[in-house]
């Protein structure tokens, strides 16, 4: 009775330790589990002397952003790293070199204190010039570093004042770095020149431009842009094609983006096993003023040089962007195909090209090129497929021997029909 007693009580405490340490140990292996890196956002202010005027809801330009801003303060979700840079905040005089190094990081780019936010916001007057093509290289510096996504929201009133550097090739630059940064422009002014320009620097970069001509919707389109910053988003992988298929990188299944010059040809390479299925997929973005009738095109070729299928699609100037497709499904390798049971089936390497008929006049300027967003999966083949590509159509000279067989049997019914109906005809 008193072994068995020591006994339970030997279980029980045994027990009570196995609990105790599992409590403890599971929340460390919790805290170890990685976390996702905190979305950067830059705002960034013009603070030119044009932002004295008085034409929103009754009050200057100036009034309605500082308004703006600390309601957006307010609504920044808690895992934004937020700052702040302004343009033309701090030279009023004439020295166009002076003038257009005007820039500087107001509140650094990390976690928001609020009240040290709005404080920094609320010393702000109108003042100078618009750089805003330096403005933007200096934000782009501020949000380097990590692997979060990263916006810029710029809000001006004007045109850039400190040409020849263009805000509009800057941001085809920063989009050239490969760092997955989006521009977002407000606009202030409902003028044809400033929306041109606000919406090419979007434009180069992925982001969207917004005409905003009262404060409600200023503050209502930035806070939509932040939030967007904090919503999950798969983040692009930057990858360099090559002129030649043996060049080319090799690719998984994912999002990848690159830069394409006009009229050239990038190589890619993907390995697709038997019974499975490449799906590809490419967007070139007419990221600047194009001549019309353009096309781009999406082969998946042998390495020794053999088509496999294409797809393609043109345009007449009338699109941001042109897309295009392709789905190769490989069949399953039969048993007789190898002598060993064991050996595991070989994959075939798929050379991947993408072409482009883009041009442009003569003043426009070609590098860096255009942006590429390429798409490819890798899948279960489907057991029937319905395509073209499934059936060895459209493989060299599996299409053209079909092509023949059926121009033969054509031929040969429309000529025995055509002498029946003839000796018909003399018979009667």
């Amino acid at each position: 009775m008193i072994i068995r007693r020591r006994l339970t009580v030997g279980v029980g405490i045994l027990l009570a330790t196995l609990t105790a340490g599992l409590g403890t140990a599971l929340p460390a292996a919790a805290d170890e589990a990685p976390t996702k890196a905190s979305p950067k956002v830059e705002l960034v202010l013009d603070v030119s002397g044009s932002m004295r005027t008085r034409d929103i809801d009754g009050q200057s330009r100036m009034t309605a952003a500082k308004q703006a801003f600390n309601e957006v303060l307010d609504a920044v979700p808690e895992q934004v790293q937020l700052g702040i840079r302004t343009l033309g905040a701090d030279y009023p005089g004439d020295d166009r070199k002076v003038g257009c190094k005007d820039t500087k990081q107001l509140y650094p780019v990390g976690p928001l204190d609020r009240t040290e936010a709005k404080t920094a916001v609320a010393t702000l007057a109108p003042t100078g010039w618009t750089p805003i093509g330096p403005a933007l290289l200096g934000a782009a510096d501020d949000l380097e570093g990590g692997d979060s996504t990263r916006r810029i929201v710029l809000i001006s009133d004007g045109e850039d004042t400190c040409g020849p550097l263009d805000p509009c090739e800057v941001a085809r630059d920063i989009a050239a770095r490969g760092i997955h940064l989006v521009i977002d422009t407000l606009g202030l002014v409902p003028n044809a020149k400033i929306r041109q320009q606000l919406t090419c620097i979007a434009e180069a970069t992925g982001g969207t431009y917004t005409a905003v001509q009262h404060t409600d919707e200023l503050s209502d389109r930035v806070t939509q842009l932040v939030d967007r910053a904090a919503e999950p988003v798969v983040t692009p992988v930057a990858t360099e094609g090559a002129d030649s298929c043996s060049a080319a990188p090799q690719l998984k299944a994912g999002l990848y983006t690159d830069r394409e010059k006009l009229g050239e040809h990038r190589w890619y390479r993907v390995d697709v096993l038997p019974g499975q299925e490449l799906r590809a997929s490419v967007s070139v973005s007419a990221d600047r003023a194009v001549n019309n009738d353009y096309g781009v095109l999406l082969r998946a070729v042998t390495v020794h040089g053999r088509e496999i299928v294409r797809g393609s699609d043109s345009g007449t100037g009338r699109t941001d962007a042109i897309s295009s497709g392709l789905r190769y499904p490989k069949p399953e390798q039969d048993d007789t195909d190898s002598t060993d049971s064991t050996d595991k089936p070989a994959a075939e390497t798929v050379c991947l090209q993408l072409s482009n008929s883009f041009s442009a006049p003569a003043s426009v300027k070609t590098s860096p090129g255009m942006p590429v967003e390429l798409t490819v999966d890798v899948v279960d083949a489907p057991d029937d497929a319905a395509d073209a590509a499934a059936f060895g159509l459209g493989r060299g000279w599996w299409l053209l021997g079909v092509l023949v067989l059926t121009g033969l049997i054509a031929g040969l019914l429309v000529g025995w029909i055509s002498r029946w109906r003839i000796a018909v005809w003399r018979t009667n």
